[in-house]
């Protein structure tokens, strides 16, 4: 039973709680805000909601955030207790990339459960606001100054200040005809205006590397003065002539000085309008200045004229951008000669001052090469610094010239050739292989050389310088005793006289007496000295060996019987010089000869 009673007061006990609680809060329960929006323009943080209908009364409003690194919510400053349906919390500081998470409730004796925002980053979320501007009136022109959006010390658009573009709408103050203009820089002039006629105008910024475009400002109107005495110069172009721009112009009257300034970076403030120091006091409508007096980038020119005593409002001004205006230079480059090929290093172009010239936009070379005996040019496109011809014959001169070509399309420009280059191209592998086969057959070839050579002094030397010293086997056959036994073998011979006829076409005549033996004459006269009766083996003889042969029968003279027969002897060995033949058979036929008879 006691039980049963506990269960029941608990029942009731909570069912009546949310009923106790309503009725302590005033009866009734809040709801949150409804339709929560975030504005972010510049730098300004702006909060709007609407009420719900039971938030009527002494009902306020609060907002917490919550960044990427917060675990808690934090009270928003300049958020709390709102009895408006608005806020300003642009006193936060942010990082404008980070993301960031907002909170609203409704505040009176109780409070509403929490409606969150959606997150959001402020850079993405941001909206460009309107610029200000100031103007000037001369007597047929507006010039017209913009100041970026936000303020100096902006956050928002710290980084993208210069980066500004604008567009305004212009019209007749007495008419509705609006002139549309669009990018135009932070300084614009408006020309060819009515004198004393009010114009109104209203601007507008974007940033299009962000995509983001800002809205109309208000609306200004000024009125353009009286007509001046001396108008401003009018028709202003540049042209590019060699290295020199050359600025021109037209102006109505004559006996006028003129002076040119330039503005760089037409949408920075901080930089001033300067004097181009050739293009002061000319008396000329047209100035002459060279073109490393610009670096890259986009210019404002203006012109100005004066008679001496009055002076005219700047011309109108032209935009001048250096990558379209500049001419192309011809590239300077080096040729380093390789085997069978050429190598050749480009380089940026130089004033006169020899100051390279700065050409940052992209740049395709067209090469053209010949041989120096030809008209035969080869082109090659390359859009390297560094470029190798290959394949070319060596040892021999080719010509090289070469030009540049701007890659974009929009400049489509072009320099002139350059001065042409020749370059003899060195030996190449096939010489070199021809060098080592010749130094190789050379090394082989020479031991055989040497043999040659020893061959041949051995034949010069056997020819003309003969060894005094008989070889062994003429020895042999030539002995002393063998020289007594064969010339004295018959003790009854008797030789009186021994004739030589110088001619050898002649046969000698031998004169024989006192012959005791008929038969030995006939022998004598047939195998002796019968020189029609030629022995078989002398046809081999040759002058050396006959030379030798006689030297050596010299020094067996002391035989005087045999003496006195060597000449007629030798005489007929100079006739056979048969190299076929053998010295040596011959030597033995007549050892048999002489031991015979």
């Amino acid at each position: 039973m006691m039980v049963t009673l506990l269960g029941a007061t608990t029942l009731v006990l909570v069912t009546l709680a949310p009923w106790v609680l309503s009725a302590a809060a005033g009866g009734k329960n809040l709801k949150a805000p409804q339709k929560v929006e975030v504005d972010v323009i510049d730098d300004n943080f702006i909060l709007r909601w609407n009420r719900s209908e039971e938030s009527v009364g002494n009902v306020t409003f609060s907002f917490d955030y919550q960044k990427p690194e917060m675990d808690n919510w934090i009270k928003l400053p300049g958020c709390q207790n709102m009895t408006s349906t608005k806020c300003n919390f642009s006193s936060l500081k942010l990082n404008i990339y980070d993301e960031i998470k907002l909170r609203i409730r409704a505040e009176k004796e109780n409070t509403s459960s929490w409606c969150e925002v959606d997150s959001f980053t402020p850079f993405r979320k941001a909206q460009i606001g309107p610029p200000e501007v100031h103007l000037e009136a001369e007597d047929k022109a507006i010039v017209i100054y913009i100041s970026p959006p936000g303020t100096e010390d902006s956050v928002m658009w710290a980084l993208d200040r210069s980066s500004f573009t604008y567009s305004l709408v212009i019209w007749k103050n007495s008419s509705s005809v609006e002139e549309r203009i669009e990018n135009i820089y932070s300084r614009h002039k408006i020309s060819k205006l009515s004198p004393e006629t009010t114009y109104c105008l209203k601007v507008k910024a974007a940033l299009l590397t962000s995509r983001k475009i800002g809205v109309y400002g208000p609306v200004h109107c000024i009125k353009t003065t009286v007509e001046n005495e001396l108008p401003p110069p009018e028709n202003i172009e540049v042209i590019v002539q060699n290295q020199n721009y050359v600025l021109k112009w037209d102006y109505t009257y004559a006996n006028m000085t003129f002076q040119v300034q330039w503005l760089q970076k037409p949408g920075n403030h901080l930089y001033k309008w300067k004097q181009i120091p050739d293009c002061k006091n000319v008396t000329t409508t047209q100035c002459v200045f060279p073109q490393n007096t610009f670096q890259k980038g986009i210019y404002l020119l203006r012109v100005q004229a004066s008679d001496g005593n009055n002076t005219s409002f700047w011309s109108e001004e032209i935009k001048f951008d250096t990558e379209i205006q500049a001419s192309l230079l011809p590239p300077v480059f080096n040729i380093r000669s390789l085997s069978d090929s050429l190598h050749i290093s480009i380089g940026a172009p130089k004033w006169s001052e020899n100051k390279p010239v700065i050409q940052d936009y992209p740049l395709i070379y067209e090469i053209l090469f010949w041989e120096n005996t030809s008209k035969a040019e080869r082109k090659i496109i390359k859009k390297k610094t560094d470029v190798t011809i290959p394949n070319l014959k060596p040892l021999t001169v080719y010509c090289v010239k070469a030009r540049a070509h701007s890659m974009d399309e929009k400049l489509n420009k072009s320099s002139v050739f350059s001065d042409v280059v020749c370059e003899e191209t060195k030996s190449g592998n096939t010489s070199k292989i021809w060098l080592i086969i010749g130094i190789f057959t050379v090394l082989l070839a020479l031991p055989f050389v040497i043999y040659a050579v020893k061959v041949l002094l051995r034949c010069i030397n056997y020819v003309f310088f003969p060894s005094l010293k008989p070889s062994s086997n003429i020895d042999e056959y030539f002995s002393e005793q063998s020289l007594k036994n064969l010339l004295l073998s018959t003790s009854e011979e008797q030789i009186e006289k021994c004739l030589i006829i110088e001619n050898i076409s002649t046969i000698a005549t031998v004169e024989e007496t006192n012959q005791t033996d008929e038969d030995h004459k006939k022998y004598s006269s047939q195998k002796c000295w019968d020189y029609g009766c030629e022995p078989p083996c002398m046809a081999g003889l040759t002058f050396g060996k006959a030379l030798s042969l006689w030297k050596f029968v010299s020094l067996k003279r002391r035989l005087e019987t045999y003496s006195d027969c060597l000449p007629p002897l030798l005489i007929r060995l100079l006739q056979f010089n048969d190299p076929a033949q053998d010295f040596w058979p011959w030597v033995h036929h007549w050892e048999n000869v002489l031991q015979t008879g």
